[in-house]
């Protein structure tokens, strides 16, 4: 095939063959003042005529931040199917004799992401548009509510107590790291999205104490505060000091200000999600009249041997989620770092992959080969996004496959809908594609000491919509190494992502 140079508006990448440019308008976005030491790169894939509409460096590596967690959300489904529900056990080891437990209730943790106060009657989970992992409010519900349905089940059994203790079986992948965005603990055993809600509340007047709420209320976490109204001029300042002598009792000190007006969420990221599991279960199961005391911090457990207990005729309850195509709504919605981090290595920990000596990336890769994918546009070495990097092509491509699959309805209904909800909630709003293009944003930023403001070094969209003329479009666009000296150059770059797809909407022909 004969090469060809592409000599297009910021486009000097060689290319196999000449792609066409964008609408003018799309270049005109591109070519803002603000943009001119960023790059760009973005591709429109028709999925009917299976060609490109549209491509700017279609091929070069760029930054993609939590468009990510597509390709993660993908292999879930392609390995687990979107009907997988996870099935989170609980096991006695011993008989019942009067009522007691001769032995440890043992909860096995399954991998679900939400062992929460997420589900609904109507067969979904909730979600805030800005999730409490990232400083948005909690949920209106209480986030123990599975914990103590699960202590219901043990009760109903006619146990009302143990001679042993509570333990959480956290051994289907090791726990411990923290995933790159948020920072919150990696574990199996995932509960309120392993973080403790803080919600601090103004005052009505300057100088009032403001009030502090926290959810889940446990043993686990004391929080002790000192947080004043001030009047809404100055920014909100809330620091923290964290006494961890006590792996099993922390306390949190907060003090600071916060102006009239602004509620803050200072979430706390929970140090051991099976120790703070196996705390808090502990106090449902109290409270549904089951009394059992934690797992004794000295305690050491060989867990294969404590497997090899699990037998049916042990369980005393057991919780049952909702089908993956509910949870595909809220990890994609919200952007969930933890639950995209956790995939890779809840598939990696299937059996069959356990066995083979392979992880969650070995059977991503196996798929996109299948699938015909070039891998040399793609690099990943996270569920979320801390750590990838994507071609517009490869993504658009990508996203053409998922759209062959059983599960594409599920995985399309789950991404954000641009100005409607979800992370493009605020996004283009009164744009003519609003509504119209469903697609996954990403955001990568750094800060720059040198000019004392921050860098985004990746902004991405991705995901599809189906054209005012009918075209059916997958596409990817980002954004590399922008600032702006006014202004967060995330939402900078977040609106004009929009505004491109909004266009590529209304004028793709």
């Amino acid at each position: 095939m004969r090469r060809t140079l592409i000599l297009a508006t910021l486009c000097t990448a060689t290319s196999l063959a000449a792609q066409p440019a964008p609408d003018a308008r799309i270049r005109a976005v591109m070519e803002r003042p603000e943009f001119r030491h960023a790059s760009w790169g973005m591709e429109f894939f028709d999925l009917d005529a299976r060609k490109v509409v549209a491509s700017v460096n279609g091929e070069r590596l760029f930054v993609p931040g939590s468009t990510t967690k597509l390709l993660t959300m993908g292999t879930a489904f392609e390995t687990l199917g979107a009907d997988h529900r996870f099935r989170t056990r609980m096991y006695r080891t011993g008989p019942i004799r009067a009522g007691i437990v001769q032995g440890d209730l043992v909860l096995v943790a399954s991998g679900d992401p939400n062992l929460s106060g997420r589900r609904r009657d109507d067969g979904t989970y909730a979600f805030i548009d800005r999730d409490h992992s990232y400083g948005g409010p909690p949920l209106a519900t209480d986030p123990l509510s599975t914990l103590r349905d699960i202590a219901r089940q043990v009760a109903a059994k006619g146990i009302t107590g143990v001679t042993g203790q509570v333990i959480v079986d956290a051994s289907l992948f090791e726990e411990g790291d923290r995933e790159l965005g948020t920072r919150v603990v990696m574990s199996p055993m995932v509960v309120n999205d392993n973080v403790i809600d803080i919600v601090v509340t103004p005052g009505a007047r300057a100088g009032d104490a403001a009030t502090v709420e926290v959810s889940p209320t446990t043993g686990y976490l004391t929080v002790q505060a000192m947080i004043t109204t001030v009047d809404s001029g100055p920014s909100a300042s809330v620091r923290s000091n964290e006494d961890s002598s006590n792996a099993d009792h922390r306390v949190l000190l907060l003090n600071g200000r916060v102006p009239r007006g602004t509620v803050l969420n200072v979430r706390w990221s929970v140090a051991s999600p099976s120790r703070f599991g196996e705390i808090t279960l502990s106090e449902a199961l109290a409270t549904a009249g089951v009394h059992a005391m934690p797992r004794l911090g000295q305690r050491s457990v060989d867990w294969g041997a404590l497997g090899k207990s699990y037998a049916d005729s042990l369980l005393v309850a057991e919780h049952v989620s909702l089908p993956l195509g509910a949870e595909a709504a809220v990890l994609l919605k919200t952007s969930q770092n933890l639950h995209a981090s956790n995939f890779p290595l809840l598939l990696g920990a299937l059996p069959a992959a356990r066995d083979a000596g392979r992880n969650g990336f070995d059977l991503a890769r196996d798929w996109l080969q299948r699938e015909g994918l070039d891998l040399d546009g793609a690099v990943q070495g996270d569920g979320a996004g801390g750590n990838a990097f994507f071609s517009p092509r490869f993504m658009t491509r990508y996203l053409a496959v998922v759209d062959s699959k059983p599960y594409a309805a599920a995985f399309r209904a789950a991404l954000p809908v641009l100005g409607r909800d979800g992370t493009l909630a605020t996004i283009q709003v009164d744009a003519a594609g609003a509504g119209k293009v469903f697609a996954k944003t990403g955001t990568y930023s750094i800060y720059d000491p040198l000019n004392r403001r921050n860098l985004v070094t990746g902004k991405g969209l991705a995901g599809y919509f189906t054209s005012r003329s009918g075209k059916r479009i997958a596409f990817a666009i980002y954004v590399n190494n922008l600032s702006v000296k006014e202004g967060d150059p995330a939402i900078v770059a977040g609106q004009a992502l929009g505004e491109i797809a909004s266009l590529a909407w209304e004028f793709i022909r």
